[in-house]
């Protein structure tokens, strides 16, 4: 497993595995990652390595999609962990650059996504999705041709970076990923680290009314504000957990739905703990 840490080593290193004196093509497959790699993120390897002759990951704490008041400096980080990860799961390739290398000195270029990059988390974390457009953006570029894998639990995230691709005529195929879940059913994620066990216990909470509202989908419910109120009234119950919005939206634009659903929906929640911030979803009829 090749290890670079300047783009220029990322490219050759590239070349060097999709080309090497070969005359057929090959195909690299893409999984963009902020590290502390969980089963999750291996998943998404896995499937990558099944469809692609090369699997490249990054590993890179993006700063400009963090607010002012987040998480940055404190995001968990273990990269000797994540290459270990990393060359069990087969990957070739590993971009892991220091932040001077993504953004140098005097980069001003920033890359929004309109409409979908501005409700739901776009509307909680102002400027989030600017910056994760701007970073995959930056990541695609460096790829070139590629597969990109990336988990449906940042749902939203996975729409913006689908239109992206698209708008941009990026040479990119965007592949999205199942979410990968805890035996008791919380969705994997970086930050569960953050969670007290007192705090890990409520948060299945979440998951829990995730899963109320897909049975009552499965058993004719189609009013949009009685599938809010299942999922709403599990989180509520948990004392230390704090719900910033319960979303039910349509799939293509996000626009909230009211009434009687008669299409495929998008059901999605952010709940604050006193140490995490959680996200979660499942989608309805799709």
């Amino acid at each position: 497993m090749i290890v670079a840490r300047t783009v220029a080593e990322f490219r050759a290193a590239r070349d060097g595995l999709l080309v090497g004196g070969r005359t057929d093509p090959r195909v690299l497959g893409l999984v963009p990652t902020m590290g502390y790699l969980h089963e999750g993120h291996r998943s998404l390897m896995r499937l990558a390595r099944a469809e692609c002759d090369v699997v490249a990951v990054t590993i890179f704490v993006n700063p400009t999609q963090f607010g002012p008041n987040e998480d940055f400096t404190r995001y968990p980080r273990d990269e000797a962990r994540d290459l270990e990860a990393c060359a069990a799961e087969g990957v070739g390739l590993v971009l892991a650059p220091p932040v001077e290398e993504i953004y140098p000195e005097g980069a001003c270029t920033t890359v929004s996504v309109g409409p979908l990059s501005r409700v739901l988390e776009g509307a909680a974390r102002p400027g989030h999705f600017d910056g994760v457009a701007t970073v995959v953006s930056k990541l695609f570029a460096i790829s070139g041709p590629c597969r990109g894998y990336f988990g449906q639990k940042d749902a939203q995230q996975l729409m913006v970076i689908r239109r992206l691709a698209r708008d941009l005529l990026l040479p990119v195929e965007v592949v999205g990923c199942p979410i990968i879940r805890e035996p008791d059913g919380l969705a994997m994620s970086s930050r569960n680290v953050y969670l007290s066990p007192e705090e890990r216990a409520q948060a299945l909470g979440i998951s829990r009314g995730l899963s109320r509202a897909e049975a009552a989908w499965s058993g004719g419910v189609r009013d949009a504000e009685t599938l809010r109120a299942l999922v709403r009234a599990e989180i509520e119950a948990q004392p230390l957990a704090h719900p910033e919005y319960v979303s039910l939206a349509g799939t293509e634009t996000l626009e909230e739905l009211t009434g009687a659903i008669n299409r495929a929906a998008l059901l999605s929640v952010a709940v604050r703990f006193s140490g995490a911030r959680l996200i979660d979803n499942v989608i309805l009829g799709g």
